[in-house]
């Protein structure tokens, strides 16, 4: 049997009309004229055939009907309100935003998503890209980001002290395997570097840290990692790279390590977004991905 209700579309102007004491107050929280919201308060009260409020001076009020009919919508709506925040609540336990360098999302993270569902099969990972994770995350205070993972600890050396450390990180020089280079000491003379375009910093922080001695004559650059690998596999130069970004051609042998690598402990983070309520689905992501760092080392 069908239900006996009023217009649905007819309540809410009537709600915020009751509980604002103005039609004009009701028509701008609702983002509506202020024709809009008087035409359906006055289908209401025909589809009703009585009056729900009365004037009063240059105001209106409610009346007896208008005030028993509010308190019983006003109590549904309470309800509903309540409800629909635990469900969406609920929805976001299980679902984490994540910003990250298009690298890192490319080359690591994509191809292991698989084997987070099949530890978490009711979360959601949604995936916001950029070419530095700090940038990404500062134009995404204030959205729905959870978390920024951050792995450049070359050209940005210092993190937030709330980061929440993942796992090392480890950077080396690597080209094709053919490719020229000379090694005297900790010097290293090759024709072209190639660099990323947002890390100017990295080559001059790893010479510094490490006391190598980099001699180039030229220099090419790209805006994203799996790009400046792809370029020294191509046999185009040398690139400085964190090392889980070219396991792959390393084994396979495209690449080959033309240096040692520079650990930095913790050097893989995870910036926590304070605007956000850290959800279980971030939780899990996050002991996910600091076990999956873990295993690699095995």
């Amino acid at each position: 049997m069908p239900r006996s209700l009023p217009p649905l579309s007819y309540l809410r102007p009537f709600e915020a009309t009751a509980r604002l004491g103005s039609v004009k107050r009701a028509a701008e929280e609702l983002g509506r004229t202020h024709g809009a919201i008087s035409k359906q308060l006055q289908l209401l009260q025909e589809q009703l055939g009585f009056s729900l409020f009365e004037k009063v001076g240059t105001g209106i009020r409610l009346n007896g009907p208008g005030e028993a009919l509010f308190a019983t919508v006003s109590q549904a709506f309470d309800l509903l309100e309540e409800r629909y925040g635990e469900l969406k609540a609920s929805r976001d336990e299980m679902h984490v935003h994540i910003t990250c360098s298009a690298t890192f999302a490319m080359v690591w993270l994509v191809p292991r998503l698989a084997e987070f569902y099949r530890h978490h099969p009711n979360c959601r990972v949604q995936l916001s890209m950029g070419s530095s994770s700090y940038d990404s995350a500062s134009r995404h205070s204030r959205d729905a980001i959870d978390l920024s993972l951050s792995w450049d600890r070359l050209s940005r050396p210092t993190v937030d002290r709330k980061a929440v450390p993942l796992g090392p990180v480890s950077f080396g020089l690597v080209s094709a395997p053919d490719y020229p280079l000379q090694t005297e000491g900790n010097r290293f003379s090759f024709a072209t570097r190639i660099s990323h375009d947002r890390m100017d910093k990295e080559w001059l922080s790893w010479q510094t840290v490490t006391g190598n001695e980099v001699i180039t004559g030229s220099e090419i650059r790209f805006p994203h990692m799996h790009l400046c690998l792809g370029a020294a596999a191509a046999g185009l130069g040398v690139a400085l790279t964190e090392r889980r970004f070219a396991v792959n051609e390393l084994r396979s042998g495209k690449l080959v390590e033309r240096s040692p690598f520079l650990k930095i402990e913790d050097g893989f983070v995870a910036l926590v977004n304070p605007a956000r309520k850290t959800s279980k689905a971030t939780v899990n992501f996050l002991n996910w991905l600091r076990d999956a760092f873990a295993e690699e080392l095995n």
